[in-house]
Formats: structure tokens, C-alpha cells, sequence
């Protein structure tokens, strides 16, 4: 049996968590022991916790759990952090070429621990055991959504909050929709429409009346130029960045006639090599989500918030942490599945860093 330990999350805005009250009890009554820390930024309160039978740990006090914790959380770790020690399940973030991937990597080296990256559970099939992809696209696109009203009602997009649930979301946007009656609704393109992510997006499109062309990997097939992009006021990338990705929006394309004026990039990988949007170059945040690209010959600004369902945060742990959870019971009894081959995966590339 396994010591799952919860961290707080250190990330400004984020306020999710992959694990809730319900499935920690459940792995509880597996035999498995949960350690949670405090965290009152966290969407589901401790009192959860505490009542689903969980040791209370401070918040960021996981350097000092017991050797065989394993340290469970979904964001990266400070930067100037100690070398790591214990195994970690999280979004690493170190395995494509990202910029901050070979320092995280040598810090597992030096410390003896081991990364069990989120992203890379999978499957026999090569498919992601769970994701939070639906609420990412969801939240992607309505993120564009508002970018887009902010560009036609003449303002400037503020801070991005936290919401409640969908709901309020929708509701929100209906509202600033009805507020341009004289603006025809965009046309939005999504590029991964069938996966996850697409599906969320094209969702929070179909909820709010607009127009969605779906393309997947049939129509991305010819490895462009896609002109067609241009032609929609919205374009929602859902692809994850890797080398059989075409260039969807090359630098040459800001310049030439088009309708195009938000790219919502949900799968924002700016700093790897394969980027398919490659006309900007960092993330942007809750706090400041745009990066305008160009003001001529109409604007063009790109959404690249890489913890995107951290927008809808009970919901969105509520459905990964479902996923989840099978797996969580079976960490350190499941040899041969999903956790070896996370286990060589990493092997795989520390050897590199």
C-alpha cells in the first residue's frame, strides 16, 4: 500500500486538486494512507478531508514528509526548490523541450526521486489514463470568447477570475454577447475537435449560438498552409505541440488579409520547437491573458494560459480526480501498468538532462 501526500498547490490562481474527499476515503478503505495538506486556496475545503479520515499536514511541508510519501500534486514546484528526494506525480512539464524541463530533471537526479508525470499515465493503448483537457478547451475558448468582445466593444480584457461552476460562465458571456447587438457573432475554427480538449471548446461555442467549424487530423493532414484559419474571427488550437504537428499560423500570415483576431491557444507550448502557433513566445496568465501580436491589418491577440481549467475549478477536479482514482489504488501494487511505464518514461529522460 501507498502514502499519497497531498501538497497545497503554490501557483497563484490555482485552485484545484486531483484528489477529492470522496476518492481519498475510497483509496482510505483500500489501505492506502492520505495525507492532505491545509490549503485554504484550495476550491474543496480541508474539512472534506478531515472528515473522509485524512492526516492534516501544513501547507508546503512535503520536503519533510517520510521517504516513501509520495508527493501528489498537479502544478510545477518553485524553481529555486531543493533537489527532489521523494517520487512526485504532477504536470512536470520537462519532457518536450520545454525551456525549465532539463533543470527540473537534474534536481530529480541529484535528489535520488523520480517524476510520475500526469501527462505521460497511460494506457496499453498510448492513451492518457485522465486529463483535464474537456475544462481546458471549455475554458480556452471562452476565454477567446471574451478577448473577442473585448476587441469589439473597444476595451481592454482584464484579470480572468475564478468561477463557481459553468454556469456562471455562460451566463456571464450571454450577457456581454447581448451588450453588442450590432456585432455579428464570430465564426470560431477548432483544430482538434475531436479529442478532450476540442470537445470542451466546442461546446462552450455551441452553448453561446456560434458558428464552429471542426477539423481534426483529416483536415490538418496536408500539412498546410491553412488559409482557411484566417477566415474565422476565433481560432481555438487543441493539438498538442510534437513533430507530426503541422505550423497552423506561420509568421507570414499576421500580415495578410484576414478575419482573424483571437487565437485561443489551450495547448500553449510556446517554448518547445514544435509550437504550431509560432508567432508569440511566452504563456500568459489569469492576471494578464493576451499577448498582442499586431494591431495591423486588424488586431491579433493570443490567449496562452497553461492551467486554464484552474478558470472552472470544482468541476474540473471533480471530473479528473474521477478519472483518476483508479489508478491512485493501484499505485505501488500496479507493476506492469500505468505507473511503470510513467516510471521509464522518466528514466528515459533524465538520462538526458
Amino acid at each position: 500500500m501507498a502514502h499519497i501526500w497531498v501538497r497545497a498547490e503554490q501557483r497563484e490562481m490555482e485552485q484545484r486538486v486531483g484528489l477529492t474527499p470522496q476518492g481519498a476515503k475510497a483509496l482510505l478503505d483500500a489501505g492506502h494512507q492520505v495525507t492532505v495538506e491545509d490549503s485554504p486556496a484550495r476550491a474543496i475545503p480541508t474539512a472534506g478531508y478531515v472528515k473522509a479520515g485524512c492526516v492534516i499536514a501544513p501547507a508546503h511541508s512535503w520536503p519533510d514528509a517520510p521517504s516513501d510519501a509520495i508527493i501528489f500534486g498537479l502544478k510545477e514546484l518553485d524553481a529555486d526548490g531543493p533537489d527532489l528526494t521523494h517520487r512526485h506525480i504532477m504536470f512536470g512539464h520537462a519532457y518536450k523541450g520545454q525551456a525549465d524541463g532539463p533543470a527540473l530533471l537534474r534536481r530529480f537526479r541529484r535528489g535520488g526521486g523520480t517524476l510520475l508525470d500526469l501527462e505521460y499515465l497511460l494506457d496499453e493503448t498510448g492513451r492518457r489514463i485522465a486529463a483535464f483537457g474537456y475544462w481546458a478547451g471549455f475554458a480556452g475558448a471562452a476565454i477567446g470568447m471574451k478577448a473577442w468582445i473585448a476587441q469589439t466593444s473597444g476595451t481592454s480584457l482584464g484579470a480572468i477570475g475564478v468561477y463557481p461552476g459553468k454556469t456562471a460562465l455562460l451566463d456571464e458571456l450571454r450577457k456581454d454577447l447581448a451588450a453588442l447587438p450590432d456585432a455579428p457573432a464570430p465564426a470560431a475554427l477548432v483544430i482538434g475537435a475531436l479529442g478532450r480538449v476540442g470537445s470542451g471548446a466546442c461546446d462552450l461555442c455551441t452553448a453561446l449560438g456560434l458558428s464552429v467549424t471542426r477539423w481534426d487530423k483529416a483536415e490538418t493532414a496536408s500539412g498546410g498552409p491553412f488559409p482557411e484559419i484566417l477566415d474565422h474571427e476565433i481560432f481555438v488550437n487543441c493539438i498538442l505541440a510534437s513533430p507530426s504537428v503541422p505550423v497552423f499560423v506561420p509568421a507570414e500570415a499576421v500580415a495578410k488579409a484576414r478575419r482573424l483576431s483571437v487565437i485561443a491557444d489551450v495547448s500553449c507550448d510556446p517554448s518547445s520547437s514544435y509550437n504550431p502557433i509560432p508567432i508569440y513566445h511566452r504563456s500568459t496568465t489569469f492576471a494578464d491573458p493576451l499577448v498582442r501580436v499586431t494591431d495591423s491589418p486588424v488586431p491579433l491577440d493570443v490567449m496562452a494560459i497553461d492551467n486554464l481549467p484552474s478558470m472552472l475549478p470544482v468541476e474540473s477536479s471533480e471530473d479528473y480526480a474521477d478519472q483518476l482514482l483508479p489508478s491512485l489504488e493501484d499505485l505501488d501494487t500496479d507493476r506492469t501498468g500505468v505507473w511503470k511505464r510513467a516510471g521509464a518514461i522518466y528514466e528515459t529522460h533524465v538520462s538526458k538532462a
